[in-house]
């Protein structure tokens, strides 16, 4: 009953979210083809505003080249190359020389701003310097020159304290040459411009490209990450950047998306919710006819100590921490093994469920306790020493043969020490003890645990139960590990003896019947 209820929410669910689901796929797929139309569009034309920002800065240049080839090309005017360049410096504070060099004669002529107050010599030496390692941009700028093509060349960092430069051609053997400070000549002459296209609908700024530093920006404030950036043609190692006032093309189309899909998942968990109420009403309805299948589920937590055993040796072998060949062997034998003990146990919970029906078969065969105990700490022990306790064994002098079903006993005998381990605080030793008394096997599993009340030691092999309070209540459990083997031993006419004492621990002897006739099905 359990699973059709289970299948029927689920279809219910399904009717629900599938429209969901499509709704929502279709918005994030049509948000991803807006916004790459809208953002080529708007990219577009962060491109158009930032390439008229870089025409007008070159426009500039190409109108100080001018006056500067002109005046010096004129012979007729006696002084003009200084007067220009003298009214040049007037006009643009950020301009701080102009030279004209001679490529055959290494003969300069350097007009300094007095502002900085640089001796003539050192002027015509620095120029010097700079020509010599610009020797390669010289040459390609007369190579243009010869095809009638005026270039100029921007060097970055050339001259010390200084920053920028521009290099040109005047005829064929003089070059000329400008030296700015690149933030006074971005604020004085292109922050108007930027401030002109910007319009209050953009921020345009200039800015260092390695250390992101702003020289110029629009608008006052901190420095804000463009969406679009293109090199400054003019200044090498500068950069423009422009950024969208208020809302990005790329946020509003996900807001508004985000909106529509925040509604239609706020629609679907409130039918969710409702759908939810009404399978909470029909499962309280058939509880009782559940018993069963919960009680199959619970006890699925016996898979957990072979599956834990496999995937930490497999998972050691996988990464190849173990090198002798020896070793890997037993690890191999211990997967194989707890394998088996797996499918073993699975069969075991299917088995409950016919035992409680009268319909559990045992493989009834004559075993040595001391053999199975052996083979379960030798098993178990990695689990054991992982959780940090210490198993010690008391075994026997004389063997123990007992007509018993060794996967059983040993089911039940894992069952104890998990609960020995689970429900222990500071002192970590489990002690497993085997013997013959009374003519009468058994094996005894004690522990140094909390303990078990007395009100409770008449209840805990019922199934389902569990203490209320206390640790044994925070400790995650079905209440089906000490039915279990009670069930067993009730199967082998044995006996389960409990001794405990609160905050002393508890000992679970398991007592087996020497000459066991029992029937191998009950």
């Amino acid at each position: 009953m359990q699973n059709v209820l289970k299948r029927i929410g689920l279809f219910i669910v399904a009717i629900v979210l599938l429209p969901t689901i499509v709704l929502i796929s279709f918005q994030l797929n049509s948000l991803g083809k807006n916004e790459e139309m809208l953002q080529e569009i708007y990219s577009n034309q962060l491109d158009a505003i930032l390439f008229s920002v870089n025409q007008y800065s070159e426009d500039l240049t190409e109108s100080w080249v001018n006056d500067i080839v002109n005046s010096f090309s004129n012979p007729s005017v006696a002084n003009k190359f200084d007067e220009t360049a003298l009214e040049m410096f007037s006009l643009n504070p950020f301009m701080r020389m102009i030279f004209v060099y001679n490529a055959d004669t290494k003969e300069n002529r350097s007009i300094v701003q007095v502002m900085r107050q640089i001796e003539i010599e050192e002027n015509l030496s620095m120029v010097n310097e700079i020509i010599s390692k610009q020797k390669n941009k010289i040459e390609r700028l007369f190579e243009y020159k010869k095809s009638d093509y005026r270039k100029i060349e921007p060097v970055f960092n050339s001259v010390p304290d200084i920053s920028n430069m521009l290099l040109f051609v005047i005829d064929s053997v003089h070059v000329g040459g400008i030296v700015f400070l690149p933030d006074i000549f971005a604020k004085e002459l292109l922050e108007p411009k930027m401030r002109s296209i910007s319009r209050d609908k953009f921020i345009i700024n200039i800015f260092n490209s390695d250390s992101k530093q702003v020289i110029s920006q629009t608008e006052k404030g901190e420095f804000l990450k463009p969406q679009q950036t293109r090199e400054l043609w003019l200044l090498p190692g500068y950069s423009l950047g422009i950024t969208l006032k208020g809302e990005t093309i790329h946020s509003l189309v996900k807001n508004r998306t985000y909106n529509f899909i925040l509604i239609v998942v706020m629609l679907s968990l409130l039918l969710i919710f409702g759908l939810w109420v009404i399978v909470k009403s029909i499962n309280k309805e058939i509880k009782l006819a559940q018993v069963k299948s919960e009680f199959v589920s619970n006890v699925s937590h016996e898979l957990r100590t072979p599956l834990a055993l496999i995937s930490m040796f497999a998972e050691t072998l996988e990464m190849g921490r173990i090198r002798s060949e020896e070793k890997k062997q037993e690890y191999y034998k211990i997967i194989s093994r707890e394998t088996g003990r797996l499918s073993r146990i699975v069969n075991t919970i299917l088995n409950f469920s016919k035992m409680e029906a009268g319909k559990r078969k045992f493989n009834m065969m004559q075993n040595d306790l001391n053999e199975i105990v052996r083979k379960i700490i030798g098993t178990y022990s990695f689990h054991v020493e992982n959780k940090g306790f210490k198993a010690i064994f008391n075994e026997a002098n004389e063997n123990l043969d007992v007509k018993v079903d060794e996967e059983a006993v040993s089911e039940a005998l894992i069952n104890l020490i998990d609960n020995a381990m689970k429900y222990s605080r500071d002192i970590k030793e489990i002690e497993i003890t085997t013997g013959l008394k009374n003519d009468k096997a058994f094996i005894e599993v004690k522990d140094h645990g909390i303990g078990i009340s007395a009100d409770d030691q008449k209840k805990i092999f019922e199934k389902f139960y569990r203490v209320p309070t206390g640790l044994v209540h925070n400790v995650k459990g079905t209440g089906l590990g000490l039915t279990l083997v009670k069930q067993i031993m009730d199967h082998h006419n044995g006996d389960i003896q409990l001794k405990s004492e609160m905050e002393r621990g508890s000992s679970f002897k398991l007592i087996f019947p020497i000459n066991n006739n029992h029937n191998d099905e009950v």
